[in-house]
């Protein structure tokens, strides 16, 4: 069979499959206001369908329409995506807002290159944002789609590669249903999500099995191909709660780093793990204050996996007699701390400390 011919076989069998075995229900599918479906596709981005549902609801509840995010609060913004991780999508989504909202009235863009504009909107987001808000043709690339393609068509191009993503993108396009854009993109990924998933792909019952190259060369598990391995670091980090006249010091994090724009307490942050006991010697921990603290109430210990690094975290607790000398941290009472939006990271030591409570 030529290549015409099994793309046409692909694209009338995955839509065939849609029509008449794809139940996967999600709140957004169907959906036509672009705001929302830009939204949903922000809060999606690294995270998994079950999470992000959550908050989907509540930025939609709070946040009906683009002009009323436009103009809210940072820190209340950054706040209601607290624990979602990958804070530079809601730096992005708030400035995105505001473009919308003030460039264009209001009105969403309704061009591809317009909408590839907005901040931390890629390729793929443009394209499902322009295809299931004014169904125009553009294919959607993401990983099942990827996945899908790698697999049928038996590509081991890695897909992380610059030749690799220009050829999924590209044949991606020659298969995707023209006159219906946006019922075959939600199609294909329902397709990766449910029958040609990851881990377990239900090939037995798959339509497209009679001519999928990977099933027939049983190396379904083998694709798609990755290049590329995560280069992992360890970093340790000592964060120091202090309590100074019933008031917590905090700052915002404004660097270029991970979680930019969210609060913390005092850090000191060292290139390899050392003891408890020797770090409150250390000139780090005493260079702090301008006198002697009291002894420290409660130490816990945290790790937290992100993508390219690990975090190693020791929390320790203290009251402090004497106030701090780096000024760059400001005191704020007990109660506010339950305001401020923090890292997941952070919010654990709340959770695991019954001693702090706020």
């Amino acid at each position: 069979m030529n290549n015409a011919k099994k793309r046409k076989f692909f694209t009338q069998n995955l839509m065939l499959w849609n029509a008449e075995h794809n139940y996967r229900k999600m709140p957004w599918k169907g959906e036509k206001d672009p705001y929302k479906i830009w939204l949903s596709e922000i809060i999606l981005q690294q995270t998994r369908v079950e999470q992000g549902l959550e908050y989907y609801n509540k930025f939609i509840e709070k946040y009906p329409k683009v002009e009323l995010l436009a103009v809210a609060d940072e820190n209340a913004v950054f706040k209601l995506w607290e624990g979602l991780g990958y804070y530079s999508r809601c730096k992005n989504l708030i400035a995105s807002a505001r473009i919308i909202a003030f460039n264009y009235e209001g009105i969403f863009p309704n061009k591809y290159e317009d909408i590839l504009k907005l901040k931390g909107v890629g390729p793929y987001t443009s394209a499902a944002i322009a295809s299931f808000a004014f169904n125009l043709p553009y294919a959607v690339v993401d990983g099942n789609v990827l996945r899908v393609i790698a697999r049928f068509f038996g590509i081991d191009a890695p897909i992380d590669s610059i030749e690799g993503k220009k050829m999924f993108t590209a044949l991606a396009q020659t298969l995707m249903d023209a006159a219906l854009p946006a019922l075959y993109n939600q199609a294909i990924m329902d397709f990766g999500a449910t029958i040609c998933k990851p881990q377990l792909p239900l090939c037995s019952i798959c339509m497209l099995q009679k001519l999928c190259a990977a099933f027939a060369k049983n190396n379904v598990k083998e694709l798609p191909v990755k290049q590329k391995k995560l280069i992992k670091r360890y970093r340790y980090f000592y964060y120091i709660v202090v309590e100074y006249n019933k008031k917590i010091y905090v700052r915002k994090r404004i660097s270029k780093d991970i979680w930019q724009n969210l609060w913390e307490f005092i850090l000191v942050e060292k290139k390899e793990q050392i003891p408890v006991e020797e770090f409150i010697k250390s000139d780090d921990f005493t260079s702090l204050f301008k006198g002697k603290i009291m002894k420290t109430d409660t130490t816990i210990f945290y790790k937290q996996q992100l993508t390219h690094q690990t975090i190693v975290g020791t929390f320790i607790y203290l009251k402090s007699k004497q106030p701090l000398i780096n000024k760059l941290y400001v005191t704020i009472n007990r109660e506010a701390i339950s305001t401020l939006a923090f890292p997941r990271f952070i919010t654990n030591f709340f959770e695991k400390n019954t001693d702090f409570k706020v």
